[in-house]
């Protein structure tokens, strides 16, 4: 491979880098995560007291070609008889048409103590790992850039642990958590000059997360929701939302990703089991602005398994 090649392929990586940091600083970014505190704080398995499944579908900038797709599926519940709660755990992120694909697959465990007559404080811990692949092929179309099967990057695994406590109530919650304590290197370091070498290394995050009911009437509640997350090197991220529930069946509110996004957000409790969200994001970056994206669509499914709901006393409100 000339010199020009090379040059094209380090640019390539340099791209993908860029957007792997603009993705939610290298981590999935969830518009609501308000639904999905799972994927990230381990100390909420178990938390909703029933066997609870949510599957979360992401697709980022709409319109543009290659851009990032995420999907989640998450499960868990309490253990019978004890204070744990177990679930799993499992992500796939895409980018580029299938040029590169991560999936992280995660088992976490929790153990809550009781600390009022409403009050719980749970202690979470998670251990897993990360797939990743990448087809240097699929460039091919671009340009001049030709790749041979050689520079690609098939099932590297990644090891992970990650750790959290989360305080709740019945109409609050805080969170603390790093759902990912290891670094990874991305992209293998090789000394053969016709192999790729790493250009990234994902970097500990750190999160912080809260929300409140506020009880307006016996029609409507208020929920407002902050999640801040921090990274070294990177800004802080801060999202917040303000959401409004009707009569404990349809929630709606906005929310904004500070510097990043204006959002919409509308989710439906169709029975005591099942419940949908939809979500909606608007850049306010310069990429927003341009005629190449329409933003971002987010779609969210949660079934609960439960034989009383009369009997769980956990509130269902996140």
């Amino acid at each position: 491979m000339n010199n020009l090649k090379q040059y094209k392929l380090y640019l390539i990586l340099a791209l993908f880098t860029t957007l792997q940091s603009i993705i939610a600083q290298q981590n999935p970014q969830y518009t609501q995560y308000m639904y999905n505190p799972m994927s990230i704080n381990p100390a909420y398995v178990g938390s909703r007291g029933m066997l609870s499944a949510t599957g979360l579908y992401r697709n980022q900038w709409l319109g543009l070609d290659g851009a990032p797709q995420t999907q989640t599926l998450n499960v868990h519940a309490p253990v019978k008889y004890s204070r744990l709660g177990v679930g799993l755990s499992i992500i796939n992120d895409q980018l580029g048409e299938g040029v590169t694909q991560e999936t992280f697959f995660d088992a976490a465990v929790s153990y809550t103590i009781q600390t009022s007559y409403q009050g719980n404080l749970a202690f979470g811990l998670k251990v897993g790992g990360s797939l990743l692949n990448v087809d240097f092929t699929k460039l091919n179309q671009y340009d001049d850039v030709e790749l041979s099967g050689q520079n690609n990057i098939d099932h590297k695994f990644s090891p992970n642990i990650g750790a959290g406590v989360y305080y709740y109530a019945d109409n609050y919650y805080v969170g603390l958590s790093v759902p990912n304590m290891l670094t990874t290197e991305y992209f293998d370091e090789s000394n053969n000059s016709n192999s790729t070498s790493y250009v990234a290394t994902s970097r500990i995050h750190y999160y912080l997360m809260g929300g409140y009911v506020f009880e307006m009437n016996w029609r409507w509640k208020f929920k407002p929701t902050l999640l801040t997350r921090y990274v070294s090197g990177a800004p802080l991220q801060i999202d917040a939302s303000a959401n409004f529930m009707y009569q404990d069946n349809i929630t709606f509110g906005v929310g904004y990703r500070f510097g990043a996004a204006v959002t919409g957000m509308i989710a439906f409790q169709l029975n005591e089991a099942l419940s949908i969200g939809l979500a909606y994001d608007k850049e306010v970056t310069e990429l927003g602005g341009t005629q190449f994206t329409n933003g971002t669509v987010e779609f969210m499914l949660r079934y609960e398994f439960s034989k009383n709901y009369r009997t769980v006393r956990v509130p269902r409100f996140f």
